[in-house]
């Protein structure tokens, strides 16, 4: 049996001090040849969220990466003026990790963005 490896995050918008709703987000997972494949294409809630549970269970050690569309939710925002369209925020889930739980968030502005292993 497979150990499940849970995947949450959250953003925020720091320029206006919200949650960001409605940021699409797409988790891709690495495949043995290093191409990407989409794993999963997700929303945030009204609270800028993505629940566990909201995202399928990383169920093997390998490289993953949340691609945050930051375009569409600057344009729904009628923000014009941003640099970052896409943040990509790749990960690795190694062996001893199976089992536990990863909170991605995204502290987003339009000129720049932070991001950490959350809890």
């Amino acid at each position: 049996m497979e150990n499940k490896t849970t995947l949450s995050s959250h953003v925020l918008d720091q320029t206006l001090g919200i949650p960001a709703s409605n940021v699409p987000i797409s988790l891709q997972k690495q495949n043995s040849e290093g191409t990407w494949e989409t794993y999963a294409l997700v929303f945030t809630d009204k609270n800028g969220r993505v629940a566990a549970g909201g995202f399928p269970p990383l169920l093997h050690a390998r490289t993953y990466s949340l691609c945050f569309d930051t375009r569409s939710y600057f344009v729904s925002r009628s923000v014009s003026d941003f640099l970052f369209p896409e943040v990509s925020d790749t990960f690795e889930v190694r062996e001893e990790d199976l089992g536990n739980h990863f909170h991605i968030p995204l502290l987003l502005s339009p000129y720049g963005y932070s991001t950490y292993r959350g809890s």
